[in-house]
């Protein structure tokens, strides 16, 4: 499968999991979790969806100048998505507090995916 495929499949499956978590947090967990913990849930499939979209526009990225940061744009919103979204997600269902020290990695992997996209726009004419 080639690189611009593969994030538009993740970007996709991505979205879909995004989308089923704000649901489940809307519906399933409003009873069930305190105000501030459903928010935490809410920012972790918030920020799942922006950067499923980003995996669109890293996939376009690549198809458009071929360049090697727009590929690592793409895998790293992937990781970020791992780390930021994912630890979100555990800390809030499961109450551990700790689990918040692995979101500034995620967020940090957002943010180097940012760059790497605006470094791969720059480096081709």
């Amino acid at each position: 499968m080639t690189t611009d495929r593969l994030f538009v499949v993740l970007g996709a499956i991505s979205a879909l999991i995004a989308v089923a978590a704000g649901a489940f947090g809307a519906h399933a967990l409003r009873a069930r979790l305190d105000a501030d913990l459903l928010a935490v849930f809410e920012t972790g499939a918030r920020y799942q969806m922006y950067h499923a979209l980003g995996l669109f526009v890293a996939a376009w990225a690549w198809t458009r100048w071929q360049a090697p940061p727009a590929a690592w744009a793409g895998w790293l919103f992937v990781i970020g998505t791992v780390l930021f979204s994912g630890s979100l997600y555990a800390l809030a269902l499961s109450g551990v507090r700790a689990l918040g020290a692995v979101t500034p990695f995620g967020g940090a992997a957002f943010l180097a995916g940012w760059a790497a996209l605006a470094w791969s726009a720059l480096g081709r004419p």
